[in-house]
């Protein structure tokens, strides 16, 4: 049936005549999909769902397949990307929610060593052990030479010592 400037519905057409207006659109659609997405795979799905999408449309005009077709597939192309870029922002908070809160094991086992290094702490002599605790208690080099009465090189020579053996001392621990 006929209208004055629209064309023939393919609601008033067999399903097969609807599918012989559809595929010969089928190779531009792939073409415009591929030049959006990188997944072969992709492609042809959005290529596929919007040629479904066409033939089971109730009111396509068949004057307008093509532009129906390429709207359908450019919206399918868009929605592809847009579910890959959500999925890649949900993955990388739960990356940083993972780095953020570590499990209970590990929560146990950095005590456990951060007690075990307060203890090689007190191995140290003198000005090293010092200036270390000093340090735990959140003070900074130069106000722990200042307190300790020794200039900011010594005491940053003194630190310099002490994270070396006590990294030795660690690292011995756990080899051994």
């Amino acid at each position: 049936m006929q209208g004055a400037g629209t064309g023939t519905r393919t609601e008033e057409v067999p399903a097969a005549h609807r599918w012989h207006l559809l595929l010969p659109h089928r190779a531009r659609l792939c073409r415009l999909a591929r030049l959006r997405l990188t997944s072969l795979q992709d492609v042809e799905d959005c290529v596929q769902e919007a040629m479904l999408r066409a033939a089971l449309h109730r009111d396509l005009d068949e004057d307008r397949v093509g532009p129906f077709l390429t709207s359908v597939t450019l919206r399918l192309c868009a929605d592809v990307h847009r579910h890959r870029e959500r999925s890649r922002r949900v993955l990388h908070r739960h990356a940083l929610a993972a780095e953020a809160a570590p499990g209970p094991e590990e929560t146990v086992c950095s005590a456990a060593e951060g007690a075990w290094m307060l203890q090689q702490v007190d191995r140290l002599a003198g000005r090293e052990r010092d200036i270390v605790l000093a340090r735990i208690e959140g003070t900074s080099t130069r106000e722990a030479a200042g307190r300790l009465g020794i200039s900011v090189k010594a005491a940053e020579g003194a630190f310099t010592r002490a994270r070396a053996r006590l990294r030795r001392w660690h690292e011995a621990g756990v080899a051994g």
